[in-house]
Parts: C-alpha cells; sequence; structure tokens
C-alpha cells in the first residue's frame, strides 16, 4: 500500500478557497484594526458613542450638502426639493451642536431596530419550528428583544453608554470575523 503525501489540494479545499476567494492578507490587516478599534471602544463606551453620533451627523451634512447642490442645479425653483437637504442639514447640525441628544435619538433608533429584529426572528423560528436551527432563530430574537428592553429602560441617560458598546462590540466581531477568514483563506491558498 503505497501512502504518499501529495502537496496536491483535494477537491474539498478547492472547494472551500473558491468559497471565500475575496479574503487575505488586507483583511487580516483589516480585521485587526476593525478588533482593536471594538476593545478601545469597550474600554471607552461613551467616547465610541460620541464618536458614532459625530459621525452620523456630518454624514447628514454632508449629504445635506450634496443634495442641496442639486437641487440648486436642476430644480431651485421646486421648494419640494429643498426640504431634503434642509431636514438633513438641520438634523445633522443639531446633532453635531448637541452630541448628547444625537446619542439619545440614535439609541432609541437601535431600540427600534432591536425589536423590529426579535419580531422578525421570532416570526422565522416559527415558520423553521421542527426544522434544523430553529431553537438558534429563537435565541436571536430572544436576545434581541433583551437588548431593545435594555435600551429602552433606561432611555435617554442609558444611550451613552449602550450606543458605544453595541458599536464597539459589533466591530470588534466584525474584526474577528475578517481575520479568521483572512487567515483561513491564507491557509487554503497556501495549500
Amino acid at each position: 500500500m503505497n501512502t504518499t503525501v501529495t502537496n496536491q489540494p483535494t477537491p474539498e479545499i478547492l472547494k472551500k478557497a473558491k468559497a471565500i476567494p475575496n479574503f487575505g492578507t488586507f483583511s487580516i490587516l483589516i480585521g485587526i484594526l476593525l478588533l482593536l478599534l471594538g476593545a478601545m471602544g469597550i474600554v471607552l463606551p461613551e467616547i465610541m458613542s460620541l464618536e458614532v453620533s459625530i459621525l452620523i451627523a456630518s454624514l447628514f451634512v454632508v449629504g445635506g450638502i450634496f443634495w442641496g447642490s442639486h437641487s440648486f442645479k436642476y430644480s431651485r425653483h421646486q421648494w419640494s426639493e429643498w426640504l431634503k437637504p434642509f431636514l438633513l442639514l438641520v438634523s445633522g447640525g443639531l446633532m453635531l451642536f448637541y452630541p448628547m441628544s444625537g446619542v439619545a435619538a440614535i439609541g432609541l433608533l437601535l431600540a427600534i431596530y432591536l425589536l423590529l429584529d426579535s419580531f422578525a426572528s421570532f416570526t422565522l423560528a416559527y415558520g423553521l419550528y421542527n426544522e434544523r436551527g430553529w431553537g438558534w432563530m429563537a435565541f436571536n430574537g430572544i436576545t434581541s428583544l433583551f437588548l431593545a428592553v435594555l435600551f429602552l429602560a433606561g432611555w435617554p441617560a442609558s444611550s451613552l453608554l449602550l450606543v458605544g458598546l453595541y458599536v464597539a462590540i459589533s466591530l470588534f466581531f466584525d474584526g474577528s470575523v475578517l481575520i479568521y477568514l483572512g487567515w483561513i483563506q491564507k491557509k487554503l491558498a497556501s495549500n
């Protein structure tokens, strides 16, 4: 019986390598940066909350400027075309000048999102009842509902802590996943 080892990749390895072709060394680098940013946000969630509020406010202001320039160029005489840039500029400006209120608004929006996510997860779990994975979907719904209640129970005061933690934990896990996928792709490519 000949048991020689070849360096030829098996069909399973080739299939896995094709499944995640867009990950590699750059993914590992970005993953490390996201993981570090998430870790800093977990340690300093209040600062992360303020950063998120300022980032969203800045995007609103920039979007309002772009939309306003579009309205000026193509329909400057229609007042309805100026409503959207006006709202973007005003809401972005208010969030920049009052970032704590912006954090509270983001906290409320996250609570609403988590409530909708829990409803969707429960609905999907009910549709998958007695199928493989339905329990995980129900667990996801319970987790989202718990987080929504946590946001709403102390709102608006808890938003400063919870928004930063929510974003930081998300960045931490996104970074972890990118590192893992980049490492797997590098390993598969070397085989």
